[in-house]
């Protein structure tokens, strides 16, 4: 997106105490070290204090950029109180930064609460734009990036996952979801079950990293490949869904209603009663049981 400006920023001195409290959420790199930004260096070396989702695994990251500062976690469980702690740091006037173990804070990553609990009580936030693993899969994965929906992760549980992703069924947007390996073939047999066989996708892993993989094909096509390919279930997931567009919907649905009648009429054939064969075609399509009674009846008048 072009902001149409002349290039120029706000310079912001972190050594201003004037400034009051800041916090920082600085985006880091999702695999290769040198997707830093200079911004990014800058404004951790100035600040006096980082917090972190995982503070041994962010020490070892800003160790690789010779940056030593005080670390604090910042974790899905201790977010509802720390977030106090930190708060009256920054009230003080100190200058802080958040970051996660990879990519952008708050996507799929604790820090919501904080900011939340910071723009109430006026303090300022800034963010400092980097890596993104959805937005850099999108991009490069050759399905419509106009309109697109982030989904994060899926629930774990599989009745759960399928409620989800069945909501989804008619979204016209392109879908994005985040994945761990071991879940991987579990949500790519959900996604086949909500959205058939033939549904487009592309699943994109170790973004930016050595072993950076596309695979784009049919639901049923990646599924298979996943399958035949174990070793290839490692490293952390973006599953990239193509929308369903009009065409799309009328289609399908031209294509039950063909489905529907055919077998309608081989049962018809088979000397089966109305009522039965509205309970055997409702149950094979999970369509409504009255609507395929209606449908019997035309057809055998016909």
């Amino acid at each position: 997106m072009n902001s149409g400006s002349d290039g120029c920023s706000e310079t912001i001195d972190l050594n201003n105490d004037a400034e009051g409290g800041v916090l920082y959420i600085v985006a880091t790199p999702i695999g290769n070290l040198k997707d830093i930004t200079l911004r990014a260096l800058d404004v951790l070396a100035a600040v006096d204090w980082v917090a972190a989702e995982d503070t041994r695994h962010s020490k070892r990251l800003l160790q690789h950029y010779a940056l030593h500062k005080p670390m604090l976690s910042l974790h899905d469980h201790n977010e509802m109180d720390r977030r106090h702690e930190l708060l009256q740091k920054l009230k003080r006037g100190e200058k802080g930064a958040l970051i996660s173990d990879a990519g952008t804070p708050l996507i799929s990553d604790p820090g919501y609460h904080l900011v939340n609990l910071l723009r109430q009580e006026g303090i300022r936030v800034v963010p400092i734009p980097g890596a993104s693993a959805f937005v850099s899969a999108l991009c490069a994965a050759g399905l419509p990036t106009d309109r697109f929906a982030f989904e994060g992760f899926l629930p774990a549980k599989k009745n759960k996952r399928l409620l989800a992703l069945e909501a989804l069924c008619n979204e016209p947007r392109t879908l994005v979801f985040y994945e761990s390996p071991h879940r991987l073939l579990d949500s790519l047999a959900s996604f086949q079950a909500a959205f058939g066989d033939d549904k487009q996708m592309v699943v994109a892993k170790e973004i930016t990293k050595q072993f950076e993989q596309f695979q784009r094909g049919t639901v049923s096509e990646i599924l298979q490949y996943f399958n035949a390919h174990p070793s290839k279930v490692r490293g952390e997931f973006v599953l990239m869904v193509k929308g369903d567009s009009a065409n799309d919907s009328e289609k399908s649905k031209s294509e039950l209603g063909e489905k529907i009648d055919s077998a309608i009429l081989v049962l018809l054939k088979q000397g089966l009663p109305v009522k039965q064969i509205a309970e055997i075609v409702s149950q094979w399509q999970d369509v409504k049981k009255k609507a395929v009674y209606e449908r019997t009846l035309t057809l055998k008048s016909i």
